[in-house]
């Protein structure tokens, strides 16, 4: 696919993050959804969220949590992929559908504001972690180190997104982070084979957290990358290969990086992330390396902000916009408390788990109507405001609070997705659910 046609090197003016990508210019197999997935799923932030789940349960409890919840989250992770890849859309153009033209810019401005949040914080994860390995701290150190981290970046979205997924990331970073988790795998395990498996088997949580809630927490991180998902895979070539590549790489890297994380916990507990990470033999390469692959997570939320960002003001082109992005995260990592902001943004993440639950109940099922051709009729008829839909969102959004607050231990993701499933289900035209 030539640059010149990518929609992340638009003309001014063309609303491309609205439009759907042309068969021609589809180029992702499913080994390319596989290799971006799995190294989105990789993460500092995802090892870090698997410590959390012990002491709260056992080792046998955590691990059946860990694949359960990463087989379920990754595979709404890949069915939204199927559908924009479907279809073409991306995210921004779903909402549009799916709500009506108008109120669409509600959930697309949320999206946006999520996605600098996030996109900030990985700036502030790499940077600690380079001050870690480096070993230096102060003022300077730490503004040198965010500018780098932003420069990189920079770098990254000034270029094809294609180009990055299909070189970058499936030829030369997979192969490194893989090997270097597989390092960090056998060291821990040794670790633990010293501590005793017996004894880490049949040790049992302390009860803090629910079998339920600790789902939710697993389901958390693939639920976190809905609202991105359609913008890579609709440049896929089949619906069928982005579904499976998508759920397989994001599955395993999940599996994976919680399951490290919670190895982390028990063998030393005492210790934070990084320290304990650095402390393994070989540890410095191997962290360096996950550091490396940490910055497509940075790209992937400003590549998106920046088509978000377009498909609301499409005078600037996606690569100008993602630009502007990576300066204004580069910026807020440098003087926002993100750690005391990370509540607002798992709040604010809150709202795309109903979202996607109406998106899924209204698109699932329906290959005729995800035609390039029907998709491009869909954008042309769009109605201001489809008020089921909305309605449906609101209602999804109150209902995902009041579990979390009066039944926080039945988790409230899943519940509120299959009640919001079901019902855009039944909303929508009894043809397309037939």
């Amino acid at each position: 696919m030539s640059s010149s046609s990518s929609s992340d090197t638009a003309a001014s003016g063309a609303n491309t993050a609205l439009r759907p990508v042309a068969a021609t210019e589809r180029v992702f197999a499913t080994h390319d959804h596989a290799a971006l997935w799995f190294s989105l799923g990789v993460g500092l932030l995802v090892m870090q969220v698997g410590a959390y789940l012990v002491p709260a349960l056992g080792l046998r409890e955590a691990l059946w949590t860990i694949v359960l919840g990463s087989l379920v989250g990754a595979g709404l992770l890949g069915w939204v992929a199927k559908i924009g890849c479907d279809s073409g859309l991306g995210s921004a153009a779903l909402m549009h559908h799916v709500y009506g033209s108008h109120f669409a810019k509600l959930p697309i401005a949320l999206n946006l504001i999520q996605l600098m949040g996030w996109g900030t914080f990985e700036l502030v994860v790499m940077r600690d972690a380079t001050l870690a390995i480096s070993g230096q701290s102060g003022q300077g150190w730490t503004l040198g180190a965010t500018v780098l981290w932003g420069l990189v970046v920079g770098l990254m979205i000034s270029g094809s997104m294609v180009k990055l997924v299909r070189q970058l990331i499936a030829r030369i970073a997979l192969p490194l982070v893989v090997l270097s988790l597989l390092w960090l795998s056998w060291h821990f395990v040794d670790r633990a084979g010293t501590i005793g498996w017996d004894s880490l088997w049949q040790r049992r949580g302390d009860g803090s957290m629910s079998w339920l809630s600790a789902m939710d927490l697993v389901i958390a991180m693939p639920i976190s990358w809905l609202p991105l998902v359609a913008d890579y895979a609709r440049h896929g070539k089949s619906g069928g290969g982005a579904l499976r590549g998508t759920w397989l790489g994001f599955a395993v890297a999940n599996c994976w990086c919680y399951g490290l994380g919670v190895l982390v916990a028990l063998t030393l507990p005492a210790q934070d992330l990084l320290t304990a990470l650095l402390l393994a033999q070989g540890g410095l390469i191997a962290l360096t390396l996950i550091l490396l692959d940490e910055v497509d997570n940075a790209y992937g939320d400003t590549y998106s902000g920046s088509l978000s960002l377009h498909s609301l003001l499409p005078m600037w082109s996606v690569r100008r916009w993602g630009l502007v992005l990576t300066a204004l995260c580069t910026a807020l990592a440098l003087v926002l408390p993100m750690h005391s902001i990370e509540p607002f943004l798992l709040t604010l993440s809150s709202v795309f788990v109903p979202m996607f639950g109406v998106i899924l109940g209204r698109l699932a099922f329906l290959p005729a109507a995800l035609r390039a051709d029907s998709a491009a009729t869909w954008m042309q008829q769009a109605r201001p405001w489809h008020g089921s839909a909305v309605a449906l969102w609101l209602a999804g959004i109150a209902l995902y609070h009041a579990i979390a607050h009066w039944q926080p231990q039945l988790g409230a993701a899943l519940p509120t997705l299959i009640v919001c499933f079901a019902l855009s289900w039944l909303r929508r035209p009894a043809a397309a659910r037939g």
